[in-house]
């Protein structure tokens, strides 16, 4: 699968813990990276700035449905899931 130009739902539901350029504590779940752009387009994608985290994401339809929408709803409950507190 390729990666949907202008979803960023990568970029938005999901926690990252570990500093990002501009973000040192790095980023709580539901919030937007301060590198999405208006139009959802990462401005660090390809350059060396960008995080490990977010360079090992990689697309795929059971993670990203069919369109944005999805693929936030997936991500935010995949988020809640791996949470400490939701592991038993």
């Amino acid at each position: 699968m390729e990666c949907r130009l202008g979803c960023g739902a990568c970029c938005i539901a999901p926690s990252i813990n570990g500093g990002i350029p501009g973000m040192p504590e790095g980023k709580p779940a539901g919030e937007r990276c301060i590198h999405l752009d208006d139009q959802n387009l990462c401005r660090l994608f390809g350059m060396p700035e960008r995080p490990d985290f977010c360079a090992a994401f990689k697309p795929l339809v059971d993670v990203c449905g069919s369109d944005r929408k999805q693929a936030m709803q997936t991500l935010t409950w995949l988020e809640g899931e791996t949470q400490p507190d939701n592991n038993g």
